[in-house]
């Protein structure tokens, strides 16, 4: 019995590498190789494998997730020609967004999903899983490539003398250790930080509305219905050595429309009968937004295309601007100029990450 029992033991370790090395008095000791390769273990089957109606519950549930994914499709179709793009929603707790955008975002997000997971389900439930080994050579190298490498490195090394040559050692570890802090000095060209500058522009309370190509403060008169004006506020003159940083920032676009066809009632309270002042610097990478269509209200920033409806709170109609065009709050002194009564209600132009 002892017998057989020590000959089971030895069949046990046949498949675990061994690793022999020299004891005491030259006789070699055999050490397992604690990362051994455990192999695979035995295949089980699914329960589909074995019961004929829990796979056709599968192929149902599949085919019910393709299913959805077609209908989802013909949904997105029909969004795309039944809403209006300029209709808007409330939807909690997204808040009042595009009825369109929302109807395709979901409808195409459920149509791609049902065929995402109607794919996983088919191949975790019905498709083979028997796992397949494809035996490879082994990566690490040969005991006399080891051997190799390890003699040039000692003789590498004593070649140098940097163990014999302390002075050498030490100023070399110094330098390598100093040498990193060049880069950490380099940071400080990045330049100051920028505090609240970006959110910050020179408009504030009495700062007159000035016409940018007549340096003329502008009057209600000065702005047609229909028309688009730029303005700059008062005291910034293009002599200035901080003119260009100045004006990115508070560069004014001025339009009139009939109050009837103001759509947000906060923007139509921020103008003057119909007047609305809005930053000119797109909010997707600070292009000037100037192209403007009078009979639907709506800017364009040339750059990449992003769109505005002035109309309604110049929010964002197509295009990658991620907010709308900020307003400037004005309104009229005693002498009938255009001036503003404060800064932008946000900061201008695109986003940052300290924005919030």
């Amino acid at each position: 019995m002892s017998s057989q029992a020590g000959s089971e033991n030895e069949n046990n370790g046949d498949n675990l590498p061994s690793l022999h090395k020299e004891g005491e008095g030259g006789v070699a000791v055999e050490e397992r190789d604690p990362f051994a390769n455990p192999g695979l273990p035995p295949h089980e089957p699914r329960k589909q494998d074995i019961d004929e109606r829990a796979a056709k519950r599968s192929e149902r549930t599949v085919s019910l997730l393709f299913t959805v994914s077609m209908l989802a499709t013909v949904g997105f179709i029909a969004s795309f020609v039944a809403i209006d793009v300029d209709e808007i929603v409330y939807i909690f707790p997204l808040g009042h967004i595009s009825a369109l955008n929302f109807a395709l975002g979901v409808t195409l997000g459920l149509a791609l999903f049902c065929i995402g997971a109607g794919a996983i389900h088919w191949s975790r439930t019905l498709m083979s899983d028997v796992e397949v080994v494809q035996e490879r050579h082994p990566i690490e190298a040969t005991e006399e490539t080891k051997a190799i490498t390890k003699a040039e490195w000692r003789q590498g090394t004593e070649e140098s003398a940097i163990g014999s040559r302390k002075i050498i050692r030490r100023t070399l570890l110094g330098a390598l250790t100093l040498v990193p802090l060049s880069g950490i000095v380099l940071l400080r060209d990045l330049g100051p930080l920028p505090g609240t500058k970006l959110r910050h522009t020179l408009w504030g309370k009495g700062k007159l509305l000035v016409n940018m190509n007549t340096d003329e403060p502008l009057r209600p008169s000065d702005i047609t219905i229909g028309s688009l004006a730029f303005a700059k506020p008062e005291g910034l003159e293009e002599s200035d050595h901080d003119f260009n940083k100045e004006i990115a920032k508070a560069a004014l676009m001025l339009v009139r429309i009939h109050p009837g066809d103001i759509k947000d009632p906060r923007s139509a309270s921020w103008g003057h009968e119909g007047i609305l002042a809005y930053s000119k610097i797109c909010t997707h990478v600070g292009c000037p937004v100037s192209l403007y269509e009078q009979q639907t209200h709506h800017v364009l920033c040339p750059c990449h295309q992003s769109t505005f409806d002035l109309s309604d709170g110049a929010r964002v109609l197509f295009g990658p601007a991620g907010h709308p065009l900020p307003q400037l709050k004005i309104a009229v002194n005693d002498e009938g100029y255009l001036y503003a009564l404060g800064d932008f209600d946000e900061p201008v132009g695109p986003s940052f990450w300290e924005r919030g």
